[in-house]
């Protein structure tokens, strides 16, 4: 089983692949897209720990 941190890599190098080959992205477009995959993955990793550690009665 790979760790998250390989998924996340493996995710963001073929969303960097797919994106040149569609001409109507910009690339100010593709990084705010980038970005805003990055930040959304990381807030819902983070409440998913929140949410595990909650459950099993740690602070």
């Amino acid at each position: 089983m790979t760790s998250v941190s390989s998924q996340l890599l493996l995710v963001l190098i073929s969303l960097l692949l797919v994106l040149p080959v569609v001409e109507a992205v910009e690339a100010g477009d593709a990084t705010a897209l980038l970005l805003g995959v990055v930040l959304s993955l990381t807030g819902i990793c983070a409440c998913l720990r929140v949410y595990a550690r909650k459950r099993n009665g740690q602070t």
